[in-house]
C-alpha cells in the first residue's frame, strides 16, 4: 500500500550516473526554451493571462514578480470548488533571461540549498526535489505546447502605451 523509495531514481537517465548539478542546469536550459516556445515575448506586457485550447483545459499564467534579468511567473489550471480556488498543477518558475534558463520552485520559496559540506544530506535532498519538480515541468511544458496553449503576442492583453494616447490626442483634438 505504501510506495517504497527508490534510491535508483537519483541516478541520471542520459547516462547511469549519480545525478550532479549539472544535469540540473541542462534541465533549466531546456525548461526557459519550452516557456520561450510558450510565451515567445518573455518581458511581458500583462499580469495575468488564459490560454485556451480546444482539447485542453484554461491555462492561467501570472506574473509574480519582475526584476531586470528575471521574471517569476506561476502556471496553473484552476479548478473553482463550491467552497475555494484549487490550483493544479501550481508551478512557480523562476526565468532567468540573461542566462537562459527557468527553475521550477514550490509556493515561491526555494529551500536553503545547504552545500558548504560534501555529501550534505540536505544539499542531496533538495537536488533530487529539484531534479523531480523540474523533470515535471518540462514533461508538463511539453504537454502545453502539444496542445496549442501559447501565449501569443496577439492574444495577450496590452496596457495602451502613452505615446500612443498621445499620438490619439493630436490626431482628434
Amino acid at each position: 500500500m505504501f510506495a517504497t523509495i527508490n534510491y535508483n531514481l537519483r541516478l541520471c537517465p542520459c547516462c547511469g550516473q549519480p545525478r550532479r548539478i549539472a544535469h540540473l542546469i541542462d534541465l533549466y536550459e531546456r525548461n526557459y526554451r519550452l516557456i520561450e516556445r510558450l510565451v515567445p515575448e518573455l518581458d511581458l506586457p500583462f499580469e495575468n493571462v488564459i490560454s485556451r485550447s480546444d482539447t485542453d483545459l484554461p491555462l492561467h499564467l501570472s506574473v509574480v514578480e519582475r526584476a531586470r534579468y528575471t521574471c517569476e511567473l506561476r502556471l496553473s489550471y484552476v479548478f473553482d470548488q463550491p467552497v475555494s480556488r484549487h490550483r493544479e498543477p501550481d508551478f512557480w518558475v523562476r526565468v532567468y533571461r540573461d542566462a537562459h534558463v527557468a527553475e521550477a520552485h514550490q509556493c515561491g520559496r526555494r529551500m536553503p540549498w545547504l552545500a558548504e559540506r560534501c555529501n550534505d544530506p540536505a544539499a542531496q535532498d533538495f537536488l533530487h526535489d529539484q531534479w523531480a519538480r523540474n523533470h515535471m515541468l518540462a514533461r508538463w511544458l511539453d504537454y502545453l505546447l502539444e496542445q496549442g496553449h501559447g501565449f501569443a503576442i496577439a492574444a495577450r492583453p496590452r496596457v495602451p502605451r502613452l505615446a500612443d494616447a498621445t499620438d490619439e490626442t493630436r490626431r482628434n483634438p
